[in-house]
């Protein structure tokens, strides 16, 4: 789950992480009042979307009075912010964050995720503070130093002070800086976090490291321990297909092919996905049924599926280990049949009567392409789009 800078920035507030005064304004009269009672000017108006690179598509404005905060405001507040990571659409601006200008001295980088090759948190840290991480990583790797976070004894001090010689901090930047990671950690480990990127971390010309920016996202599978957190969702700013398929507790995410998969399983998802490129073609989703895919759940995949206008074919691919094979055939002609899909199916079971199920496709009334395997399945769904 993703939330946004305003909400990240409570949250590290929480946890005594430095970050610029602020609030978070829905109209311009509160994002003036907001203004007003920070008592200082200049101040930052920014858009709130679930997106990065907001300042270079016109959602972050400088105001140096109460007129001027009205006027950005006004505009920003409303208007459809298209950036590298929205995509050609954008997303409409609903809400905006508006914080105390910041007399900076340096922008730095520090963000803690999960690395999957040493199976532990891992803290990174680069003087590239304002450039994508992933640019850094692949120009300049050097400028990026990690700390890998043993979950027995958790983040050290020395782990700390390393990290924050590395970000060349020193003085009282050094003192501030290795309380600040500190605390990121802390708060990172108590909510459950799954991403925290602080782009840029800033040192400001009096010494201070705090958090310019914040990106915080959970882990899913630990939100039913932080009922508050999950009052923090803005289902505005999901893919509307994603928030469907989670009430039917479907794992649905949205891509940019042409190929409509189901599929029950995460792993066999990911390779059915896979060798669909592998021949030739793009997968419109990754859509996992689970493993008890019922008629019900079929049809509420299929409803999911269809909504993207540029799927032209369908692929199922079920392995019938927990389900029969025939009970899902069942599902998918019942399935069919009440969503009217106009467009290729092909389907692939394979497990507990197999046989049975490809008979029932077969006899059914409807134009099933069935695929004797994986391959086969994928180079007929690529071929049918």
């Amino acid at each position: 789950m993703k939330i946004h800078e305003h909400q990240g920035k409570e949250i590290l507030r929480q946890y005594d992480v430095a970050v610029p005064r602020g609030g978070v304004a829905f109209s311009v009269d509160e994002a003036a009042k907001i203004a007003r009672g920070l008592g200082s000017w200049p101040v930052v108006v920014k858009a709130q979307i679930h997106a990065g690179g907001r300042g270079k598509g016109g959602g972050v404005k400088l105001a140096k009075s109460e007129a001027e905060v009205r006027d950005v405001a006004g505009k920003i507040l409303g208007m459809n912010l298209v950036t590298h990571q929205t995509g050609p659409q954008g997303k409409k601006v609903q809400r905006l964050l508006v914080e105390e200008g910041i007399d900076i001295a340096r922008e730095l980088y520090a963000g803690i995720v999960l690395d999957r090759a040493v199976s532990k948190n891992t803290f990174m840290v680069s003087t590239e503070g304002g450039m994508e991480i992933e640019k850094v990583a692949a120009e300049t790797p050097e400028k990026i130093v990690k700390a890998a976070i043993d979950p027995l004894t958790g983040f050290q001090p020395f782990q700390a002070r390393k990290l924050a010689f590395a970000l060349g901090l020193t003085g009282d930047a050094f003192k501030s800086g290795v309380k600040f990671l500190t605390a990121l950690y802390k708060a990172y480990e108590a909510i459950d976090g799954s991403l925290a990127e602080i782009n840029p971390l800033v040192v400001t010309k009096d010494g201070k490291v705090m958090a310019l920016d914040a990106k915080i996202n959970f882990d899913d599978n630990a939100l039913f321990r932080h009922k508050d957190l999950v009052e923090m969702r803005d289902l505005t700013e999901e893919e509307p297909a994603e928030v469907e398929a989670s009430k039917y507790d479907l794992n649905y995410i949205k891509l940019d092919g042409k190929v409509g998969c189901m599929v029950n399983g995460a792993g066999l998802a990911m390779a059915t996905m896979d060798i669909i490129k592998l021949h030739g073609g793009e997968p419109a989703n990754f859509l996992d049924v689970g493993g008890a895919a019922s008629a019900e759940t079929v049809e509420n995949g299929f409803r999911i599926i269809l909504q993207d206008p540029n799927v032209k074919a369908v692929l199922i691919n079920i392995f019938g280990g927990i389900v029969r094979c025939d009970r899902v055939a069942g599902g998918v002609i019942e399935a069919i049949q009440k969503v009217k899909a106009n467009l290729p199916v092909v389907v692939r079971l394979e497990g507990t009567n197999a046989d049975i199920a490809a008979k029932m496709l077969e006899e059914s009334p409807l134009k099933f392409i069935i695929a004797k395997d994986l391959a086969d399945a994928a180079k007929k769904a690529v071929a049918a789009v």
